[in-house]
């Protein structure tokens, strides 16, 4: 018996090694078809923002581009998403973009900042701009808990512009207006001061600016050449914003809903159309006008 065990352990060893062989010879797994593929993205070298061109020699700035194109070309539902609602918006937000003279591309900073959604931040900014109570206040907005004209596109947008055009003439190139509207006049200035350079590009700044101007330029590259980047839709697929009329009022509404039947639709859709009145009457006790969209 004990002449025989000396035989056990190579022999065992023998019988693993073959079984490693055996599986290491093995066609590996695959986990997707065979026809799925993730590519890597070419970055055009034509690529400008607000007419501006974009330093892609510079390695941490091509880096930049290529990681926001990458993420937002593969998040495809959510890029889908933002390509049905350009169309519905786009069409509001550019005529007012181009009589405060402001470069067509900063629809783009509506598509980061919100999603083309009346969304709100953890720390208060709301609807398609973002805008924060004190800077909406300041360029003309009613902020308050019965209406919030920061939910009116078309007034947030002359809002949004009007920074946009303050930030503009502080920093003198679009690029550095659009990372002010992400961290604040304020903030770019004493970066400014600090680091010794001017140019956004060259200054170092928090994580979120950093990641704010490449993305706009991916979302425009993505969202104005969606078929290079896989995306395949009909236009009757994408989203269309419904014809409304206006109705002057310059009293108190009691109640939205009674309103809103008197105006032959319902609450629901008369709130949808103007998200900027925020409770189920309005208050107006200025006799304020306010321009209410009935569908």
């Amino acid at each position: 018996m004990r002449n025989f065990n000396k035989y056990i352990i190579p022999i065992t060893l023998v019988c693993i090694s073959f079984a490693l062989f055996i599986y290491s010879t093995e066609e590996p797994i695959k986990n997707t078809s065979d026809t799925y593929q993730i590519k890597a993205l070419k970055i055009p070298n034509n690529l400008t923002f607000a007419g501006e061109a974009i330093p892609l020699n510079k390695p941490d700035v091509r880096e930049r581009i290529d990681k926001e194109l990458l993420v937002n070309t593969y998040w495809q539902s959510n890029a889908l998403l933002l390509i049905k609602r350009s169309h519905k918006f786009f069409p509001v937000i550019e005529p007012i973009l181009t009589k405060n003279g402001i470069p067509d591309d900063f629809k783009y900073l509506a598509v980061i900042e919100s999603g083309l959604e009346n969304v709100t931040s953890s720390a208060g900014a709301k609807g398609f701009w973002q805008l924060m109570p004190h800077t909406a206040k300041e360029r003309g907005l009613e902020v308050n808990n019965n209406v919030d004209e920061r939910y009116n596109i078309e007034k947030a947008t002359e809002a949004a512009c009007d920074y946009l055009l303050q930030s503009k003439e502080k920093f003198g190139t679009w690029t550095l207006a659009a990372a002010a509207y992400n961290a604040g006049n304020r903030g770019i200035s004493r970066n400014q001061e600090k680091q010794k350079v001017t140019d956004y590009y060259d200054l170092l700044l928090s994580s979120e600016t950093q990641r704010y101007v490449p993305r706009i330029i991916a979302i425009k590259e993505i969202l104005s050449h969606p078929n290079h980047y896989g995306f395949i839709f009909d236009n009757e697929d994408l989203y269309k914003l419904e014809q409304t009329k206006l109705v002057t009022v310059d009293t108190a509404i009691h109640n939205i809903a009674s309103f809103a039947q008197q105006m032959e639709c319902n609450y629901k859709e008369l709130k949808l159309h103007n998200p900027w009145l925020r409770e189920n009457h309005l208050n107006n006790k200025s006799r304020k006008k306010y321009e209410i969209k009935i569908p």
